[in-house]
């Protein structure tokens, strides 16, 4: 567990000298970088995927390899082709609506808003929206769905830039992007400059309980720079000057949770039970001391020998085997447990703009979803294992032929 580092790397927070380590995965590629056809005889990238946590603040954090730009600027991750995902971003419209009396003469805006998945929402309620969106190609379908959208990295210049050109938020939200950039603190203190003196933040992101509780190392990836307890996102907002005042536990990717936050000078939403309920579950558990940390390396490996031990067995069987989706969190589990094309036939997905290539680093072939019924295999290995109930309501047909469906996280699970 207390490897040294030695490349002098600190803290993105607070500046602390990193020494600890919380899991290595070995290397990987960005995860994201689907390699097309004409690419597969070439060299690609693979970088440290190892990550550490501060020991003044328990910021779980992998170094930064790659700058954003080659990150997201062109970005395969829409989250329109998740109907659950969807659904979620619907209910939260409404609920923010009802909550904070949202109407045609307040301005949502959503940083990271990818394809329109959440504002549509919104603008249905005739509520005007901007999106905040750094990869063009993304950016490009919001607009043509008739949401305003500028493309722009994130941070306290581009706050200030968008604040004189649009105005300031009422509502200012973030789904799945807080773990995604490098600069934590440029990035909170641009919410500051943008929010509203009466305005509310919303941000959901995966919650490092659930990571450590139920094992997802696969979640661990170059896009995600930073693992967030509440313990530390609240005492990264407050040395921003924006207090947290609710907080909430979702199912969504395995277990995140959405904060609430408003100016420390805004004493019109006083702070709720939930956040000191659940900033004590963590205390309690040991999310401030080192000890916390040191043993979930050793569950990570254990299932790794797991699901190897599983994939060795059906295909000595004679089985076939094929993944279902090419999730960022599957590429970091195929690559640290060296899944290719002799265990996983292939891989589907539902987006058109991830079939046709090949999964980075194991170069796995990604195909139509009506592969499956062509083919028949005996099982399908739910790479997004968050959605696993959708997955398997979509794919309920492979039932006719006694194929079955196979979940790696927490630990691999056959389920007819």
């Amino acid at each position: 567990m207390d490897t040294e580092k030695t490349n002098g790397s600190s803290c993105r927070f607070c500046g602390s000298a990193l020494s600890h380590s919380f899991v290595d995965l070995g290397m990987s590629p960005l995860c994201q970088t689907h390699i097309e056809p004409e690419q597969l005889n070439q060299m690609e990238p693979f970088y440290p995927l190892h990550a550490y946590v501060c020991d003044q603040c328990f910021l779980v954090q992998l170094d930064e390899y790659v700058t954003p730009d080659d990150i997201f600027s062109d970005y395969a991750y829409f989250s329109s082709y998740s109907d659950s995902w969807v659904e979620h971003a619907r209910k939260y419209a409404h609920r923010m609506r009802a909550r904070f009396g949202f109407d045609g003469n307040s301005k949502v805006m959503e940083i990271a808003s990818n394809d329109g998945y959440l504002l549509q929402h919104f603008v249905a309620m005739d509520i005007p929206v901007l999106g905040i969106e750094p990869a063009a190609n993304v950016a490009e379908h919001a607009i043509k769905k008739g949401i305003p959208t500028t493309v722009r990295f994130f941070g306290a210049e581009s706050a200030k830039a968008i604040r004189e050109e649009f105005g300031a938020a009422d509502l200012l939200l973030g789904n799945n992007v807080l773990a995604h950039v490098p600069d934590i603190n440029d990035f909170v203190s641009g919410m500051k400059i943008l929010l509203k003196p009466d305005g509310v933040i919303t941000m959901e992101f995966p919650h490092l309980y659930r990571l450590m509780e139920s094992n997802q190392f696969d979640t661990i990836y170059h896009e995600h720079f930073s693992y967030l307890s509440f313990f530390t996102v609240e005492k990264i907002f407050a040395h921003h000057g924006i207090t947290l005042f609710d907080v909430e536990e979702l199912k969504s990717h395995g277990g995140s949770i959405r904060i609430f936050g408003r100016h420390a000078e805004d004493d019109s939403k006083p702070v709720g039970e939930s956040v000191h309920a659940l900033r004590r579950r963590e205390l309690d558990e040991g999310f401030a001391s080192l000890q916390k940390y040191r043993d979930f390396e050793e569950r990570v490996k254990e299932t790794k020998r797991k699901l190897l031990d599983f994939l060795i067995r059906v295909k000595r069987e004679g089985k076939s085997v094929a993944g279902y989706g090419a999730p960022g969190k599957g590429n970091t589990l195929l690559n640290y447990c060296g899944i290719r094309t002799d265990f996983l036939d292939y891989t589907v997905d539902r987006s058109p703009h991830k079939q046709g290539r090949y999964t980075p680093g194991t170069r796995i072939p990604i195909l139509a979803p009506e592969r499956i019924r062509e083919t028949k295999p005996d099982y399908i290995l739910i790479l997004p294992w968050n959605l696993k109930e959708e997955i398997m309501e979509q794919m309920a047909y492979v039932r006719d032929w006694g194929g079955k469906f196979v979940v790696p996280i927490p630990e691999v699970q056959v389920l007819d």
